[in-house]
């Protein structure tokens, strides 16, 4: 008898956890797709990890998509690592696709930031395949209405946005528009930060020009619309990241919708990521909510970012440690064939994190924010 309120409580957290399974980003296991699959032929569609039914459906009558749905998959990785590697959560789980951990599988900042990222990476890799003619289905951007300015005229070929987008969101998307695949606030949450990630894709077109003239006297400038890097995006969502807002489910009128849990007196707005669970402070390792700990990740004594061994390490102290480094610094040629290669060896000071016990809780994302706002 004793054992039936344990078996329900099990049977809540597995029904917890189930409502909010990510289906929307399992196609970042695209990441690990062999060089040796050709993609050329439909059949290839079902031997693709991390599709549901509706993106096998949109590889298989788009094929010529998919060497770039691969690119940005493997981009919104790197991107991902590139721009939290200074953090404690350094987005290492995403590699995991498509077995997450709860740091991407429950409705988290994290998850919010990956899914803005995403689909931003796909928009972004389809925008760029048409300028570069690996697309036969679409070309350059249009030619912008407005003028360029004095001294410019518009040619060149403009990144194609309009299709990226368009493209992009029919899959990254569809995994959210798929009935009974996890509860209705996580699916509104991952369209609402999906669609995030494409308006700061969409701001990050700025006009690019090319000089023209006699000895470089930049007479006249050609001058198209084109996206910045996508390390530029993730940055700009990473500073979204920080300043997330933490939401509820609740009715509004007929319908139920997502309000800010702090001030429900005013709607979400666009241009804000959101999530509905708090994340842990990534101390400690536990893989449960996965957190991999910061034990012997690298610190910055002089930092007064997320870098800094206060932040990184949770007050747990750290260990300094030297290595020495020999590298090749110049080079001095003597004649025609003999080339002498210098080295220079440097001692360079660094500090990871302590395996203790942590003092006390740190508020990472809150001391950047004062950070940025000061």
């Amino acid at each position: 008898m004793r054992a039936r309120p344990q078996v329900c409580e099990a049977l809540l957290f597995a029904l917890a956890l189930q409502t909010g399974i990510c289906y929307g980003i399992k196609w970042l296991a695209l990441s690990k797709t062999p060089a040796a699959l050709a993609l050329n032929q439909t059949q290839h569609c079902k031997q693709l990890e991390g599709l549901v039914s509706a993106q096998v459906q949109l590889c298989r009558s788009n094929l010529e998509l998919m060497h770039t749905v691969v690119h940005a998959a493997r981009e919104v990785m790197k991107a991902c690592r590139r721009a939290f590697a200074d953090m404690r959560w350094n987005c290492s789980s995403i590699e995991l696709a498509p077995n997450y951990l709860l740091d991407l599988e429950r409705g988290t900042r994290e998850s919010a930031f990956v899914y803005a990222l995403s689909a931003a990476a796909i928009s972004h890799a389809i925008a760029r395949a048409c300028t570069s003619g690996d697309l036969p289905g679409c070309s350059c951007g249009p030619v912008p209405g407005e003028p360029p300015g004095p001294g410019n005229r518009w040619g060149g070929c403009a990144d194609n946005l309009s299709y990226g987008l368009l493209m992009g969101a029919k899959f990254s998307d569809a995994p959210m528009k798929v009935k009974k695949t996890g509860s209705q606030a996580n699916k509104l949450m991952r369209l609402h930060n999906s669609e995030v990630g494409r308006q700061a894709l969409r701001a990050s077109l700025e006009m690019k020009c090319k000089c023209h003239g006699v000895s470089g006297s930049c007479s006249i400038r050609t001058c198209w619309k084109g996206l910045q890097e996508l390390r530029d995006v993730a940055a700009d969502l990473k500073t979204r990241y920080l300043s997330a807002t933490k939401v509820v489910h609740r009715p509004m009128g007929t319908r139920k919708h997502l309000v800010p849990k702090d001030l429900d007196i005013r709607p979400v707005k666009d241009s804000e990521l959101v999530y509905l669970q708090s994340s842990p402070d990534f101390c400690m390792k536990n893989e449960k909510v996965g957190s991999h700990g910061t034990q012997d990740r690298q610190c910055n004594k002089t930092s007064n970012g997320s870098d800094s061994c206060d932040l990184m390490c949770c007050g747990r102290g750290y260990n300094p440690y030297t290595d020495r480094v020999v590298e090749r610094c110049h080079y001095a040629r003597h004649g025609r064939r003999l080339v002498l290669c210098l080295h220079l060896e440097a001692t360079r000071n660094r500090r990871s994190g302590h395996p203790g016990r942590r003092a006390g809780t740190s508020k990472e994302t809150d001391k950047i924010k004062n950070n940025l706002a000061a």
